[in-house]
């Protein structure tokens, strides 16, 4: 992850400190929310290189089979 995000991450932790949440709950959330963002880049990255290198099988050849 980028230095600049991470900087990011933790300024809106100080944000959420600041505006009255409990600093556990706040960092609890900013890292909930982050990994869910994460975790739904790579799945939707993987299923799009799944669909790039799928092998194309003429239609001749799988009437054949």
């Amino acid at each position: 992850m980028a230095l600049w995000m991470l900087v990011a991450l933790g300024d809106i932790v100080l944000l959420l400190a600041a505006a009255g949440l409990p600093l556990l709950f706040a960092l609890l959330s900013v890292v909930t929310v982050t990994l869910a963002g994460v975790g739904v880049r790579r799945f939707a990255r993987r299923n799009a290189l799944v669909r790039e290198n799928a092998a194309t099988v003429p239609v001749a050849a799988r009437r054949q089979v």
